[in-house]
């Protein structure tokens, strides 16, 4: 894209950047967190060459055909804020309510993963550890617990970021019968303790909770903490229900006593272990995707079938460690390290989060911001410390805000994902991190993790066909009655735009049964970024007028390049 080789030029002498994380004690599993260092200065790009004249009907305001379009009736009720920057001069090519706070959604990514690269570095890794608590004996017994302690890697047994762990409960358990071990006397403990609150995030509603999209936040994450439902017919009467992972969840199946023609439905109550199956059975096997009830016991029951699985017999029981509570062993730190596995870096952890838009990995990112600000121990914005990992990462993103230029009374939150219509940005806060981020040395991780219209992510099925294809770069964002639209740009002359749409408190359109019909908010938010791609800037009068009295096209193309 054009602004990447005008960067270098245009933000000489405007890096800022946040110092990254060094290593604490505590901490020692974040390992590889680099610091970003400014990069060296880079020689002086060639100044672009401007177009050549168009004719005038070619130059169609951007701003009367903007203004046209959010004009419309059907969006009377609604409010959009829109803010559209030059980065190259700073100037604001069209403003609408850009100073208004609205709910950004998931463009609170945005935010978080930006922080999370100043404060951590790319390279930070995180670790999850498979400990003893003696060491094992020659006759195969290991006199003790094992202690699985996850440090909040949302990775785990993800085939799309992390395929090597995929089998992580298999690789543990090989590694216990390399030392020996076929016999445990004590427990096998999931310790999920390194994050300190709920693993809700703040705001989150109740009725997303079960959903797959708003899985509860584990320091001990497997498989995205998800559960999956089979539901598949049982003979002539009722269905049969299968978990994947199995034992992950109790299951309540009601489909025997189902009365004719009732719909299937499957039911998790916010908070309860139990999933109930009603309804009629379905002719062919269906799948309902969930989110766990507690990921660090699944966790540990996988970790159990593998240890059955190489013949190593467990004594005691099956148990998870939630906060408050904490193990003494981990507190005595007289552990012996059996096996562990380490994240991806955090780069490419930053690139699935908003390529797929995923809440979880965000809230993670979050949340490791704030066991290192924890580490720090200051908070210099409140009279009290934090309690919860949570407010620490808050505390965190306050400064970073700061830090970049922008108020927090323009941008606040209250969790990571955009999950929460408690987070609120104004579309000139969230152009004013963009054009930051162009600052960074870690600039081409955050452009290159953003969704590309046309070609991946989010936005694959988006501005096909369009100028913006495979030009656009922008981070989506959906909850009910909330769509935006950020991200960077090239104009039709090549020039870049820095922008943030947001479309909220809209009611789409339905027909006389209550149907929704089209357009649908994307396609809104994709005309507008449409129109960008498309515009052409005027050349300024007197620099037309100059170029017709001498006749020279070159001349034209070359003053109009100083001025736009």
């Amino acid at each position: 894209m054009f602004f990447r080789t005008i960067r270098a030029a245009a933000v000489a002498g405007l890096l800022l950047i946040l110092p990254a994380c060094a290593s604490a004690p505590r901490h020692a599993a974040v390992v590889n967190a680099t610091a970003a260092h400014p990069p060296a200065a880079a020689p002086t790009a060639a100044p672009p060459v401007a177009p050549p004249l168009r004719p005038p009907q070619a130059r169609t305001a951007l701003a009367e055909r903007i203004d046209a379009f959010i004009s419309q009736p059907r969006f009377a009720h609604a409010t959009w804020g829109i803010a559209i920057v030059d980065p190259a001069s700073g100037q604001t090519r069209y403003a609408h309510n850009a100073d208004k706070l609205v709910v950004p959604a998931s463009n609170v990514k945005l935010y978080t993963t930006t922080l999370a690269l100043a404060t951590l570095g790319g390279d930070a890794r995180f670790t999850t550890t498979l400990y003893a608590t003696s060491k094992p004996r020659s006759n195969g017994l290991l006199r003790g617990d094992l202690i699985l302690y996850g440090r909040g890697d949302p990775s785990l047994g993800d085939a799309r970021v992390a395929p090597d762990s995929l089998d992580w409960a298999e690789r543990f358990a090989g590694a216990l019968a390399e030392h020996g071990v076929t016999r445990i006397s004590g427990d096998l403990i999931a310790d999920d303790t390194w994050y300190q609150g709920s693993g809700i995030g703040g705001g989150w509603e109740a009725d997303d909770l079960p959903q797959w999209y708003a899985p509860r936040v584990s320091a001990l994450t497997v498989q995205d903490n998800l559960l999956a439902v089979l539901v598949s017919p049982d003979g002539a009467h009722g269905a049969k229900v299968r978990l994947e992972p199995t034992a992950a969840a109790r299951v309540v199946n009601l489909t025997h006593d189902a009365e004719p023609g009732e719909p299937l439905r499957v039911y998790q109550r916010p908070g309860s272990s139990t999933i109930i199956v009603s309804g009629q059975a379905p002719s062919g096997t269906r799948r309902f995707v969930l989110a766990a009830p507690d990921p660090a016991l699944m966790a540990a029951q996988q970790l159990k079938q593998a240890l059955d699985a190489a013949g190593i017999a467990l004594a005691g029981s099956v148990r998870v460690l939630h906060w408050p509570q904490k193990d003494p062993a981990i507190k005595r730190g007289q552990l012996q390290v059996m096996a562990q596995v380490m994240s991806p870096p955090l780069s490419e952890l930053v690139r699935h989060t908003l390529k797929d838009s995923d809440n979880l990995y965000a809230q993670h990112l979050l949340l490791q911001v704030g066991v290192h600000t924890a580490d720090q121990g200051t908070c210099s914005d409140r009279t009290w410390l934090p309690r919860t990992t949570q407010a620490w990462g808050l505390c965190a993103m306050r400064a970073f805000l700061r830090h970049a230029g922008i108020g927090t009374d323009q941008a606040t939150f209250v969790e990571g994902s955009g999950l929460s219509r408690k987070d609120l940005a104004t579309p000139a806060a969230t152009t004013a991190l963009l054009v930051w981020i162009e600052h960074q040395p870690f600039a081409d991780v955050i452009l290159d993790a953003l969704p590309v219209a046309g070609v991946d992510g989010t936005l694959v099925h988006r501005l096909r066909d369009t100028l913006a294809e495979d030009n656009l770069r922008a981070k989506t964002g959906t909850l009910t009655h909330v769509y935006a639209l950020s991200g960077f740009v090239d104009d039709a002359d090549g020039r870049p735009l820095v922008f943030s749409l947001t479309l909220n408190h809209y009611q789409r359109p339905r027909d006389e049964f209550g149907r929704i019909i089209q357009p649908s908010p994307d396609s809104d938010l994709d005309t507008i970024a449409g129109m960008l791609a498309e515009w052409h800037r005027p050349v300024p009068t007197q620099v037309a007028a100059a170029a017709r009295g001498s006749g020279s096209s070159a001349g034209v193309g070359a003053a109009g390049a100083a001025v736009n």
